[in-house]
């Protein structure tokens, strides 16, 4: 047995590393380091419970409207306040947008440059894929990034900037939408939607989100070709190396629900576990903090209960990641677990064939982008501009309130405690946290140190590849994780 240190990662927001146990070419175990402490939750403490919107999107300078989201859900809950529908609606568009541009980042800048390294370069299709997706350099990225940056425009229109907007707040939406602006929305994003269907999938959205099994997909990846689109190259690598056998997940799936419009969501809100669907129940989740650097708890506590307290000579502890557990088991999160909770019959059927792993959380994420890009042209079309974008309410001294919401890497909650007209207690629940939490006190693996196990290790590898697949399969963001 022999112990493997990788990280820290590069392209990663913040620091990462993981340790590997390695015997006969494979992991047998696997711990996940979060190596630095940020303490977003005991800052907020005492201040004004508004302050939470100034605060929170600064956790991220990748999901910082999701964070907004989320502080302004749980502040809206706090005040017993329903957003108005015009502000609902422009705060999805400006989400949506968000992590649409995560996900179509994830896969141009922080994914497919794995496979453009070295140790592929006896293969037959790495010069090709080398040239298209050399990180910052390839010609892919000279495509990606103006597309990205147009579509940006939909968030400096209505949001003002990114990161860190204010116009999102808990009764709706500060700007209130003209004319001619609504014209520009659906100009840019149409733009968009012909960069996506030329460019990522090669089809038009509708027959990209009509496939309903594998077996479609690969009569679609037979037809077209592998060099058709960044999709079908993406596929045919998953095919030749066999990504399906790397990452498998724990079989356990959770949702938020995305995207909330008129008390339903885009995505739907539940947990998939096993061959069950069942309803979220929020009150079952809890944080333990057994191996985390935390001061030791007796118990798991319900987030609402909450403790944030630093302690790095804690002997159990090799993380500054909590445990996040829903009734006591670990959950993954995530587009893969999104589109499994909320039913789409491809996820459906890759995962009941496969089970989830590399290739099924890429596909879910690609397909999210035109699920989601679909969604928005409808959400423009909704809005009613002779209608307000935004309500007030009363804060009150004392309540307490939830923002359940989806980020791009899967959900994100914000629990907020209000007393004496002060925050007694923030605490928040990043996606990074469920997937790359440690072990808990029972000694449960988190999702990412479960998927390890049993990944290939070639003989002298100082930086294994397929590790890197894994873990970037799940997008780490682990400013969030230790907020």
């Amino acid at each position: 047995m022999s112990r493997l240190i990788v990280g820290p990662f590069n392209r990663v927001e913040g620091d990462l590393e993981v340790k590997l146990d390695i015997d006969d070419g494979r992991v047998q175990e696997a711990f996940v380091v979060s190596p630095l402490y940020r303490g977003f939750e005991p800052m907020l403490v005492n201040k004004p419970p508004l302050d939470l919107l100034v605060y929170a999107p600064r956790i991220c300078g990748i999901c910082s409207v999701s964070q907004s989201m989320a502080a302004a859900t749980a502040l809206a809950q706090a005040q017993s306040l329903v957003p108005a529908p015009n502000g609902q609606i422009v705060a999805n568009l400006v989400h949506g947008v968000e992590n649409v541009m995560d996900h179509l980042t994830h896969f141009y800048m922080f994914f497919m440059p794995d496979f453009t390294r070295e140790i592929y370069a006896t293969e037959p299709w790495h010069k090709a894929i080398h040239s298209r997706f050399a990180a910052v350099k390839g010609l892919a990225a000279q495509q990606v990034l103006p597309a990205r940056a147009e579509l940006f425009h939909i968030v400096g229109l209505l949001a003002g900037k990114w990161p860190h907007t204010l116009s999102l707040q808990p009764g709706g939406f500060t700007k209130i939408v003209e004319p001619h602006e609504k014209f520009r929305l659906k100009t840019i994003l149409a733009k968009f939607r012909k960069f996506a269907e030329q460019t990522v999938f090669g089809d038009d959205l509708e027959h990209i989100c009509s496939l309903q099994t594998r077996a479609e997909l690969d009569a679609w990846l037979g037809e077209k070709g592998p060099n058709n689109s960044d999709l079908c190259r993406f596929l045919y690598l998953a095919k030749v190396l066999d990504l399906k056998s790397l990452g498998a997940s724990c079989n356990r799936y959770m949702s938020f629900g995305a995207y909330q419009q008129n008390g339903n969501h885009l995505f739907k809100r539940g947990v998939v576990a096993g061959n069950g669907i069942f309803e979220l129940d929020e009150q079952k989740i809890s944080e333990d903090v057994s191996h985390a650097w935390m001061e030791a708890d007796q118990q798991p506590r319900h987030p609402y209960e909450g403790v944030t307290r630093p302690d790095g000579d804690m002997s159990n502890g090799y993380s500054w990641c909590k445990a996040p557990r829903l009734d006591g088991q670990i959950c993954e999160v995530g587009a893969l677990a999104r589109q499994v909770v909320d039913g789409h019959p491809l996820i459906r059927d890759m995962v009941a064939r496969e089970g989830g792993n590399v290739e099924t959380r890429i596909v879910a994420r690609l397909l999210e982008i035109a699920l989601v890009t679909r969604a928005m042209q409808q959400w423009v079309d909704q809005l009613k501009l002779e209608e307000p974008f935004i309500v007030h309410g009363e804060m009150p001294d004392a309540a307490m309130g939830a923002g359940l919401v989806e980020a791009a890497r899967g959900s994100l909650g914000h629990w907020l405690k209000i007393s004496d007209g002060v925050i007694e207690n923030v605490q928040i629940i990043a996606p990074t946290t469920w997937n790359f939490s440690p072990r808990d006190a029972n000694g449960n693996e988190g999702p990412l140190e479960f998927a390890l196990r049993g990944t290939p290790v070639r003989t002298g590898e100082t930086d294994p590849v397929a590790v890197q697949h894994v873990v970037r399969s799940f997008d780490p963001c682990m400013v969030c994780t230790v907020h």
